[in-house]
């Protein structure tokens, strides 16, 4: 971006996003086994909020199902098949929650 005035600063776009309330969100769970050596993966998608509040609730929900993965971009990725424990958990959280995918 080019501006001719002195005093312009350009905000940065890329700026921590405000995480909403639980009530708010609107989470799917899907359940996948592509790209991960043909290994089941739960997937936990569409959360809103920064990324240190999606490793909290990714450290969750990896503690309640006693297994381990990962939170990031987003998505919040749980060894094994768990979409029921999950989405009963998130429910009982407070989140909006459906189970989607095959």
């Amino acid at each position: 971006m080019y501006s001719t005035n002195p005093n312009f600063k350009h905000e940065e776009e890329n700026e921590e996003q405000e995480t909403l309330p639980p009530a708010q969100q609107d989470l799917r769970v899907w359940l996948e086994k592509n790209h991960r050596g043909g290994k089941m993966a739960t997937v936990v998608k569409g959360f809103v909020g920064n990324d240190d509040d999606l490793e909290v609730l990714g450290k969750t929900l990896k503690t309640k199902c006693g297994t381990g993965g990962s939170a990031k971009d987003g998505e919040i990725v749980i060894q094994g098949d768990h979409r029921d424990k999950i989405v009963a958990l998130l429910t009982q959280m407070g989140y909006k929650t459906k189970k989607a995918g095959a």
